[in-house]
């Protein structure tokens, strides 16, 4: 085993292990109605949905860090001996599941001594730099070595060193034992379940866990995507947010030709994540309600004419929705860093059931977004937002602006951008909140929205669009925030009054997105890195105003870290 050496004193981990600094999330209990109300057939598929998602989790731990596992089992053997450290360690190692993560206000944690996360994480070789992947790449493709080449850089593959090149490995070959253990349980569930295309979906998708064939999984994301009337979710989730490596090949011009001219995209490494829920139906219908409005969404997009959407003006939108009860969430969707997925709208644009006709699924998870403090909020609120717009805050309207958010994921450009690089996830991010604020208006002319609500939507997003600190690079959820924030301050969305509190200039905030939203499709359609750079670089400005705003939200709310409480999975892993 590694001599690993904690690296949070026992003062600082006492302080982010405290409930007044470590947020928790409560999925669902044992003694849930929703889960009791389920049928025998469905609970126990329940019980080998949660198994399988937890041994995928043991595989996006390896894909994250090649330390994370040996650093587990080195806590674990600490814990027997009493170690205090270690146990206080621990509980920050299972809620951000890993050595490394960001907390709320931008710092990087670092569980373990001298190990720092790196821009390939997992997936390449820890002693790989950026100078030398483009090196070797550069000189495999000059030596013809085209299709080596062509596995490296799928979102698939795990890169290993191999003689003095590299080697990409389909990670269902990488992690075949785990990948066959899940493949089986997934099988179990659909001996059981009671829903017959959920079965389907189950058997397809076990297949493609055992055998490394991606159409396989573009079979599985095809069925998965046209669920709508299931009692149960589960999915395997595989977005590339991560993946800091792969995007600097747009920066190296002789690199990138070669892989023009020889048809090969670099497209970021797929991390794994695993949801497992119970589809709450009244949750469901609300979603659903937007459905109907989404073709004429597109047909309004900007320079609609320029590009392929998945969501056709012309036909019924390719997309279900449903609304999760959670009691599992592993991998990549159940990290808590700095904060913790909504809601997800998959496949991506870079996945191959797209190609064939497959269409995309919107998941939203109730216990994520729940508020358990309510008087938080209003200090919040009292702090931060101008008390004669306090009566248009309304918490539930970020879920509404959150559906908005997710099917704007659908809308713009088909194609992925992958010329955009590092900046490409960023961008992507930008475009879905402004689509989703831009198109407040024109759904409370159809009937979606009352007055009233698009007041809420519009005056509870610029509120909440303020961090308590200025982020990272790497946190696109974050830098486009900053971003949207400074364009709608100098655009005049909103003011500071003289009491340092947020005032919304209502009424010029939804055209304001709509200017936002068609400078970025235009950089999509583009796919300009310099101009992707310098958008994100003009607009990714710390200004006074947020400075302001954020000294205030530290006052008000100190958590640091987060954790999930998952009592019915727990329960279920044992049975």
């Amino acid at each position: 085993m590694t001599n690993y050496q904690m690296n949070l004193s026992m003062d600082e981990l006492k302080q982010r292990t405290h409930k007044d600094y470590l947020t928790t999330k409560k999925f669902l209990k044992k003694d849930a109605p929703e889960y009791l109300e389920l049928a025998q057939g469905d609970k126990e598929a329940l019980k080998h949905l949660v198994k399988a998602a937890y041994i995928l989790e043991k595989i996006n731990m390896q894909i994250d860090c090649k330390h994370n596992l040996p650093f587990k089992k080195y806590l674990e053997e600490e814990i027997k001996k009493g170690n205090e450290q270690a146990k206080l360690t621990k509980i920050l190692f299972d809620a951000q599941k890993g050595i490394n993560a960001i907390d709320s206000m931008s710092n990087p944690i670092r569980l373990a001594k001298d190990i720092d996360q790196k821009p390939g994480k997992g997936v390449y070789p820890e002693d790989l730099s950026k100078e030398e992947f483009h090196s070797v790449l550069t000189r495999m493709i000059n030596e013809g070595k085209i299709e080596e080449v062509r596995k490296i850089l799928t979102a698939r593959s795990m890169v290993v060193r191999y003689r003095d090149e590299l080697q990409g490995i389909d990670y269902i070959d990488f992690f075949k034992e785990d990948f066959a253990k899940m493949a089986d349980e997934l099988d179990k569930a659909s001996e059981v379940s009671t829903n017959a295309d959920f079965n389907e979906f189950l058997k397809l998708q076990a297949k493609a866990l055992r055998t490394a064939d991606p159409m396989l999984d573009a079979y599985a994301d095809k069925k998965w995507a046209t669920l709508q009337d299931t009692p149960l979710e589960f999915t395997i989730t595989r977005e590339n947010y991560e993946d800091e490596m792969t995007g600097t090949i747009i920066e190296n011009e002789e690199l990138s030709k070669l892989l023009e001219q020889h048809n090969i995209s670099p497209i970021p490494k797929d991390f794994l994540g695993g949801r497992v829920g119970i589809v709450n139906k009244k949750g469901t219908e609300t979603l659903l309600a937007i459905k109907k409005y989404l073709p004429t969404l597109a047909d309004n997009m900007p320079y609609k004419d320029e590009y392929e959407q998945t969501i056709s003006a012309d036909e019924d939108a390719q997309q279900t929705m449903v609304d999760v009860d959670m009691v599992y969430a592993s991998g990549d969707v159940g990290e808590y860093r700095g904060g913790i997925t909504l809601a997800e709208n998959l496949p991506n644009s870079d996945k191959l059931s797209l190609t064939i006709g497959g269409g995309r699924r919107n998941v939203y998870h109730r216990q994520i977004r729940f508020i358990s403090d309510m008087s938080k909020l209003q200090k919040r609120l009292n702090e931060t937002l101008d008390k004669d717009q306090h009566k248009y805050y309304l918490d539930e309207a970020d879920h509404w602006f959150t559906i908005g958010h997710e099917n704007a994921h659908s809308l713009g450009p088909k194609e992925s951008s992958e010329k955009l690089g590092k900046y490409r996830n960023i961008i992507e991010e930008n475009k879905a909140d402004m689509g989703a604020l831009a198109f407040v208006d024109l759904l409370t002319e159809l009937g979606m929205y009352t007055q009233e609500q698009r007041l809420q939507i519009i005056v509870t997003f610029v509120a909440d669009n303020f961090l308590k600190s200025k982020p990272t690079m790497s946190q696109a959820h974050r830098v486009r925030t900053v971003m949207q924030n400074k364009y709608m301050h100098d655009k005049g969305a909103y003011e500071i009054t003289k009491d340092g509190k947020i005032h919304v200039n209502i009424d010029k905030v939804v055209p304001i997105a709509k200017e936002m939203l068609a400078e970025i499709v235009r950089i999509q359609i583009d796919g300009d890195f310099n101009k992707a750079e310098k958008y994100v670089n003009d607009n990714f400005v710390w200004t006074p105003e947020m400075e302001l705003i954020s000294e205030k939200l530290q006052k008000v709310n100190k958590t640091l870290n987060g954790t999930l409480e998952t009592e019915l999975a727990d329960y279920l892993l044992t049975e």
